[in-house]
């Protein structure tokens, strides 16, 4: 059980703390909530933008990071479809060096036409290395506008089109921060060697003031029920031609989330699992395979990807796919797999909580889901899952709906 304080700040901040005396260091993170689903269709890219540009700099702070490396921290961040997070080690000794940065660039972020054309510059670099140049790069560019038709995760968080990225102007930039990057909007999670109710008094001391933005109204577009199977074969430069096939699936705070997950772990969790032993070890027709769950706020994907091998075709590699999809549909599975799977789980949740900065992280992941609690429930919940459980969710997914599937041919072949 992992104990924690809580407290919410008159304008809206969430501030959860956990004492934990083993280590001198302090891990702070901060989760905004406003991922690739909250931006225009028509400009995205711009909660990854926000990304670099939270690191250049506020208004009585010219560098981030040269005021935290001093005081000997470590910082970075990422980005998704739902949140961005901000995190951030630092010795307990110069805890509110942290308060001071972050609170800072919630407040008043510096823009300048050169910060902003630095960081443009940059996200547009890494499009065109990580998506674009790179082998199986643009996997995920052509696999989610084909699953999602409505829904905005139908984006990467890298965003839909280079050009949007390129033609951000400062006024939508700074009209994005403004409706996204305030304390009603951020949970503040801190973990390490520190006093609940001092952290509340610095929270106070150094967030309290912030003014809370405008209500943001979140109607996203809900994805229907897919009847049909979609499907898309490029042919790239690359080593090995590729399959990758994707369903629709449970939100991740949804019961059948942790079925779904029980369901990706025991086809390809590790070299015991179903699809390494049949379709890597027995069949070779595949040099590696894994199925595995988005887990997104919203409904999400199971996704089974595999490479393929000694000139198999993409229809035997779907065959195979299959018939280890329907193994899972037809008969439960042993209560040894569910056994050795749930040890697996609760091995590395417990892992988890040894590194507070893990802990700081999880705290604030599960607090913006609902509730902090749930960290506490998390085993339960995968223990309570039965075989029959995991067989009735199996047909739901890929019985009784239609995947999305992208063939990546590769030209030598």
């Amino acid at each position: 059980m992992l104990k924690y304080d809580s407290y919410i700040l008159k304008n809206g901040l969430k501030v959860i703390v956990h004492q934990d005396r083993s280590t001198p260091i302090v891990a702070m993170n901060i989760i905004y909530k406003v991922g690739s689903r909250d931006e225009n269709p028509d400009r995205t890219g711009f909660a990854h933008l926000f990304e670099h540009l939270m690191f250049g700099g506020s208004l009585h702070i010219p560098k981030y990071d040269e005021p935290l490396q001093k005081a000997g921290g470590e910082n970075n961040a990422f980005t998704n479809n739902d949140f961005t997070n901000y995190y951030l080690t630092i010795p307990k000794n110069n805890i509110e060096t942290a308060f001071w940065l972050e609170s800072d660039r919630m407040l008043s972020l510096a823009f300048s036409e050169k910060s902003l054309d630095i960081q443009r510059q940059v996200v547009v670099e890494e499009f065109k290395q990580n998506y674009l140049n790179q082998p199986y790069g643009d996997v995920y560019l052509l696999l989610k506008p084909l699953a999602y038709k409505k829904h905005p995760y139908q984006w990467n968080t890298i965003g839909k089109d280079i050009s949007h990225i390129e033609l951000a102007t400062m006024n939508e930039v700074q009209t994005f921060y403004k409706k996204f990057y305030n304390p009603d909007n951020a949970l503040l999670a801190i973990a390490g060697d520190v006093h609940p109710e001092e952290m509340y008094k610095l929270s106070e001391k150094w967030f309290g003031s912030i003014p809370r933005g405008e209500e943001i109204e979140r109607n996203y577009p809900q994805e229907p029920h897919q009847e049909e199977t979609r499907e898309l074969v490029v042919d790239r430069n690359v080593p090995q031609s590729a399959v990758y096939m994707a369903w629709h699936m449970a939100s991740r705070t949804e019961d059948n989330f942790y079925r779904t997950d029980l369901i990706s772990d025991v086809l390809s969790n590790g070299n015991s699992s179903r699809m390494y032993q049949n379709l890597v070890k027995k069949s070779k027709m595949f040099s590696d395979i894994s199925a595995f769950v988005t887990g997104d706020i919203d409904r999400g994907l199971f996704v089974v990807t595999g490479k393929l091998l000694n000139g198999a075709t993409l229809q035997e590699a779907e065959n195979l796919i299959y018939s280890e999809l329907n193994n899972i549909c037809r008969q439960p599975v042993l209560e040894e797999e569910l056994k050795k799977i749930n040890n697996k789980i609760e091995a590395n949740l417990l892992f988890g909580r040894m590194s507070v900065l893990n802990k700081a992280m999880s705290l604030g992941y599960y607090e913006m889901l609902g509730s902090a609690q749930m960290l506490n429930n998390e085993i339960a919940r995968y223990h309570a899952v039965t075989r029959r459980d995991i067989q009735n969710t199996a047909n739901e997914i890929f019985i009784e709906s239609k995947p999305s599937k992208l063939f990546y041919r590769a030209k030598s072949n």
